[in-house]
């Protein structure tokens, strides 16, 4: 790229699936890149140079910079630009967060940290990063899948996000945390029926989705990092009901899933589609452990059925209603509370990250119990 030999949108999607950035070369020095078309001047400040900016070479769409580092593991840094806009490197692999935000590191530092991945991709879907959440030391881990990704570890994300690796710390827990970006057509991805919602209609593409995790992210997380082999999945809302989905299409893969505030009266909420409810119970019990929470609760209406089919009819605050149904019918087919089979309800919660960061700790410590056996 600096050469001129290929693309910049080439050498970053190069570099992105390869060792990541910034590139350590076969000199054992460092080189920052920074593919920038703006009128900015760039330079870069961190740990290693007693963060004063350092003058970048432009070039094109791009701004580059090569520099020898003694000790680069675990050394912060970040861009900065015309001498007083301090940016995170946006495509650096390791990162993490402190009072001013997210920083990089030059290479991984011996803690717990956060990795990225940009473009994943399968089929026709859109393209979406996966960050990664990794322990200190050598590992193996279990993996736990999760969705919304851009919500889990920034304390700046909705809400204040979920917090994550406050969580697992929290537990003194070690285990792998794969959030997956939602897209713009999330509606779409993380729903197994179509369904409208106020007169709008949604093209469920779980399907496609799940096909994502389990044949793209999966392949790559476990190929990269050191695994135990024990997965789970976990979401809220729609990513509740797209985790409870994906475990239901690969069941013999995942062996935890977690649901809070899942949006389980989708497929029946304007449309004549199935909800999850009656998926599970079609295929009677299988070994894995589910967990399924709500806030809310049943409203002025309550949790009503109708017509006597065992559905819950509308809609109820956090999706109360088709959580407690769901867990009802799953203990009526051969899962037993308390043993693979976890329903929580947390009065008047919102529906909101928030809420799911305060009772995350439940979940997670589940299959932390499990990954301790």
């Amino acid at each position: 790229m600096i050469a001129g030999e290929v693309g910049t949108e080439e050498a970053f999607e190069a570099i992105n699936w390869g060792e990541g950035f910034p590139v350590r070369t076969v000199a054992n020095t460092i080189i920052f890149l920074h593919w920038h078309a703006g009128p900015n001047t760039w330079a870069v400040a961190g740990a290693f140079n007693g963060w004063q900016a350092q003058e970048m070479n432009g070039q094109g769409d791009f701004w580059w910079l090569e520099v020898s580092i003694a000790d680069p593991a675990g050394a912060q840094y970040k861009f900065v630009g015309d001498g007083e806009i301090w940016l995170a490197d946006p495509f650096a692999r390791a990162y993490d967060y402190d009072e001013f935000g997210e920083f990089s590191y030059v290479a991984p530092p011996a803690l717990s940290h956060i990795q990225r991945w940009h473009g994943v991709q399968a089929g026709d879907l859109d393209r979406r990063m996966i960050r990664v959440h990794v322990p200190g030391g050598p590992g193996p881990w279990p993996v736990l899948y999760m969705h919304d990704g851009q919500n889990l570890f920034d304390p700046e994300g909705i809400s204040g996000g979920w917090r994550m690796q406050e969580a697992v710390t929290a537990l003194d827990t070690e285990m792998l945390l794969v959030g997956i970006d939602n897209t713009p057509d999330r509606m779409s991805e993380y729903t197994h029926a179509d369904d409208s919602i106020d007169g709008t209609t949604y093209i469920a593409r779980g399907e496609a989705y799940a096909e994502l995790v389990d044949g793209v992210v999966r392949p790559h997380i476990e190929a990269t990092y050191p695994t135990t082999g024990l997965r789970g999945l976990m979401g809220s809302s729609l990513g509740g009901l797209i985790s409870l989905y994906i475990a239901h299409l690969y069941p013999e893969t995942y062996h935890f899933v977690a649901s809070l505030s899942g949006t389980l009266g989708w497929g029946r909420f304007e449309l004549d589609g199935p909800i999850m409810q009656e998926l599970y119970t079609r295929e009677g019990w299988r070994d894995f452990v589910i967990y399924v929470d709500s806030g809310g609760g049943p409203g002025e209406e309550g949790c009503v059925d109708s017509n006597g089919n065992g559905l819950i009819d509308g809609r109820s605050p956090d999706n109360y209603c088709h959580n407690v149904a769901f867990a009802e019918a799953l203990d009526e087919i051969g899962y037993t509370f308390e043993e693979d089979l976890f329903h929580w309800w947390e009065p008047d919660a919102p529906h909101n990250e928030a809420a799911w960061a305060a009772r995350v700790n439940m979940p997670l410590g589940l299959f932390a119990a499990m990954a301790s056996q």
